[in-house]
């Protein structure tokens, strides 16, 4: 089994804190179409012959896509590939795209999940990060969602915002909650380089949010998430009944998959592959049958390091016996022995050989990772 991740890289306006590739300018929209379907048919052999049990629609913004060229796109995924029927299709949304019209368009095309881009119920905060919906159409977009069939919903908040108090976090959360999604994704604010948002920090225009309220932040999402009957899966992500993310599961449990797109990556348990960041340098490599990729043959050292840096972010952890079984016994035992301090220090807990993060762990999980990487 495999997934497939698609790249769409235009926006209508660009967020001051995102750094995934994008572009304001459409107009090489169907050209970029072109090359993605070029790019399918010449890298489909990267996964083999594997049947396809998710495709995630990501950006960029998603919703700038029309039904036509959508179902450009499935059918050429279907001519190129062995999508299971009951394959888990994801759409990444913005709420003031999702008119009712568009949403049953989304329906017809086969999208079954719907992941929206909330960020905040502030518009205060929304209109700080050049988001281009205000709350009410958040809220909106949610229940127009759920009215049009789609029972499979996530969303988007993020915390640690520049101003961002606990209570009006707090407000967000217990407003999420109240709606029908069965699935958040909230992310900490993190300042990237070449962002706006970067810019206006290193200027000292913007202040950042102290680690005391970051931490304070992350507790009530935690406690909030759980009072709503929301499970953390992993350190960012929540679902209620086992409605985790299947395609974000596999990049965490080390399942291959397939990246389109300007800027997607690939990964195939060997190597890893990363597009060219540019829709003009995609296309132009497309058109002349040019690679677009870079790629890493992976090591042993490089395959146990990912290992690590995927699943101890989970619910899922890290496993003695899987180590031992692909990396050997002597690192197997290297892991238990790293791992006795943070089983003393409480940040770590251990069931059955597979250790896993507590609450506690989970504020310093970076640090915790890099121990038991292999350098």
């Amino acid at each position: 089994m495999a997934g497939i991740y698609i790249h769409i890289p235009f926006c209508r306006q660009k967020c001051y804190y995102c750094d995934f590739y994008k572009t304001v300018n459409t107009t090489q929209t169907d050209n970029f179409l072109s090359s993605l379907k070029k790019e399918a048919a010449l890298r489909k052999d990267y996964i083999s012959e594997e049947k396809i049990k998710t495709i995630y629609f990501g950006g960029g913004t998603p919703s700038v896509l029309n039904e036509n060229q959508l179902f450009f796109i499935f059918n050429f995924l279907s001519d190129f590939f062995l999508v299971e029927p009951e394959a888990e299709i994801t759409f990444e949304a913005n709420p003031d795209d999702l008119t009712k019209e568009y949403l049953q368009m989304l329906k017809n095309v086969g999208i079954n999940r719907l992941s929206i881009g909330i960020q905040s119920f502030q518009d205060e905060h929304l209109k700080k990060m050049n988001r281009r919906h205000q709350a009410k159409q958040a809220i909106q977009s949610i229940e127009n969602a759920a009215s049009a069939g789609f029972s499979n919903l996530s969303a988007d908040l993020i915390y640690g915002l520049p101003g961002l108090t606990l209570q009006e976090w707090k407000s967000s959360l217990q407003q999420m909650f109240r709606l029908p999604v069965v699935h958040l994704s909230a992310y900490h604010l993190t300042y990237h380089q070449g962002t706006p948002f970067y810019t206006w920090l290193k200027k000292g225009t913007l202040k950042e949010l102290s680690e005391n309220d970051s931490i304070k932040q992350f507790n009530l999402l935690i406690d909030e998430a759980e009072k709503a009957g929301f499970e953390q899966y992993e350190i960012s992500n929540f679902a209620r009944n086992g409605l985790y993310s299947k395609h974000n599961s596999a990049y965490w449990t080390g399942e291959k998959y397939l990246g389109l797109g300007p800027s997607a990556h690939s990964f195939n348990g060997d190597s890893r592959r990363w597009n060219v960041a540019h829709v003009d340098g995609y296309i132009l490599g497309s058109e002349n049958n040019s690679s677009g990729f870079e790629e890493e043959q992976l090591s042993e050292k490089d395959k146990f390091n990912e290992y690590i840096l995927t699943r101890i972010r989970t619910k899922w952890g890290i496993s003695v016996y899987e180590i031992e079984k692909w990396f050997g016994l002597k690192i197997a035992g290297q892991v238990e022995k790293e791992a006795e301090k943070y089983l003393l220090s409480g940040k770590m807990k251990e069931t059955n050989g597979i250790f896993t993060l507590t609450r506690k762990g989970l504020f310093v999980s970076d640090d915790l990772m890099t121990d038991f990487m292999i350098i």
